[in-house]
């Protein structure tokens, strides 16, 4: 699941940064999703499937299918 965010944003190009931004969060908190340090909270994981326009099962590895 980590390595999808980390995949997901880099396919963006948005930095860690942005994305925290748009998550409403510091990027050290950012950091640490992307890192495997700390668990993603569901309304995290909901934003990140919005912003990516995936499904919340694809970034949690439930679903290879990228798109909703």
């Amino acid at each position: 699941m980590y390595e999808r965010i980390k995949h997901l944003r880099e396919s963006a190009h948005l930095t860690q940064k942005q994305v925290a931004q748009k998550l409403n969060c510091s990027q050290q908190a950012y950091s640490t999703y992307e890192l495997g340090q700390r668990d993603l909270p569901t309304d995290i994981l909901r934003k990140l499937a919005e912003i990516y326009n995936t499904t919340t099962d694809y970034i949690l590895g439930l679903s290879d299918r990228r798109a909703p």
